[in-house]
């Protein structure tokens, strides 16, 4: 018994049983030894969760990255979608998400805010707009994903619309992108104006 395979019956077991119920007695019973053995691998059960978050999350972090040819807008929203599918294939995948550190995905990270400022956006929107998108993207899962459980639905009238997710999602995402499009107009005014002063200061100086 390997960490990789404790890792991948413990995800097994949360897709059965929920977040709530996954234990390291369940795991241990699933693999068919003792308890103790599991903290050789891990030496709480943090590390247990932590570690399960990492793996669920390969779809994302296998995804490829942007390229400087890539429009920066299509990419973004290409990009949080890519998020809420990953988190949508475990059960309870935001809530096992939720807090997770991304330690091992920092240089991805890099490259993406690279990338989005060499396209125009400004520094700090494009960390306050990944951010945002990060934790709007795990909130709108965790909202699905208690809709999804049993009893989830139960209590509304019956004038309450159903919400259709991918919907109201893919609406809000737009919201976040316009923000930044408006960030980037604004920057390119700024610099236009800059840019204009600087002419005009030159134009008079050359005339003096």
């Amino acid at each position: 018994m390997n960490r990789e395979t404790v890792v991948t019956e413990a995800l097994n077991l949360l897709d059965e049983v929920g977040l709530e119920a996954v234990s390291t007695r369940r795991l241990a019973k699933r693999l068919g030894v003792e308890q103790p053995s599991l903290y050789y691998h891990f030496r709480t059960k943090k590390d247990l969760l932590a570690a399960m978050a990492h793996a669920a999350m390969a779809p994302h972090a296998g995804a490829p990255l942007p390229s400087p040819e890539d429009d920066w807008r299509e990419w973004f929203l290409e990009n949080s979608r890519s998020l809420r599918r990953t988190l949508l294939l475990r059960r309870d995948g935001a809530r096992l998400h939720a807090g997770s550190t991304p330690i091992g995905d920092l240089d991805r990270i890099r490259h993406k805010m690279a990338f989005l400022v060499t396209s125009g956006v400004p520094e700090n929107d494009a960390q306050m707009a990944m951010l945002a998108a990060g934790r709007y993207t795990v909130g709108c899962v965790l909202e699905e994903q208690a809709d999804a459980a049993p009893g989830g639905d139960e209590g509304l009238p019956a004038d309450v619309p159903v919400i259709d997710h991918e919907s109201a999602f893919e609406a809000g995402l737009t919201l976040i992108l316009k923000g930044m499009e408006q960030c980037v107009e604004g920057a390119d005014g700024a610099a236009g104006k800059d840019a204009a002063a600087v002419a005009a200061v030159t134009h008079r100086a050359d005339g003096e």
